[in-house]
């Protein structure tokens, strides 16, 4: 039988976005994202949880993410579970779970006009081709 990886979230920020260069040169950045659920308690209040998540994104994607994004910044992520594996020097054995980033869509609406919202997939779009009367709708 043949699995699926697939995760979509919707969130906020948790910090600036942190992009590096491997050693090939390839632009990588590390978001912090956190999604919150609302839901009513037994006792019929409203209740608020919190998830943290960590999401990885490659190429000029993560360069259009460092560049347009900021701490709080409302995204739509797209991508794959992804567990990463490591031995510390003390010999330790550490993972993490993360997204790895297929696609980011920028939601939220910068008042600088150098931070337009952009919509990012496998071809960037830069403020200068954006017509600013259209609106972005997410597909349910």
């Amino acid at each position: 039988m043949t699995g699926l990886n697939h995760v979509i979230l919707i969130g906020n920020l948790t910090r600036d976005p942190q992009l590096r260069q491997i050693p090939s040169g390839t632009s990588v950045a590390d978001l912090g994202l956190a999604t919150n659920e609302h839901y009513r308690t037994s006792n019929g209040e409203i209740a608020e949880t919190t998830c943290f998540v960590d999401i990885v994104t490659w190429g000029k994607q993560a360069e259009s993410c460092n560049k347009y994004l900021r701490k709080g910044s409302a995204i739509f992520v797209e991508g794959k579970l992804q567990l990463d594996q490591w031995q510390t020097g003390d010999g330790k054995k550490r993972s993490r779970l993360r997204v790895k980033a297929d696609r980011v869509r920028f939601l939220s609406k910068n008042s600088d006009s150098e931070k337009k919202t952009v919509k990012t997939d496998t071809t960037v779009t830069t403020p200068s081709n954006i017509n600013s009367n259209t609106s972005e709708t997410i597909p349910f």
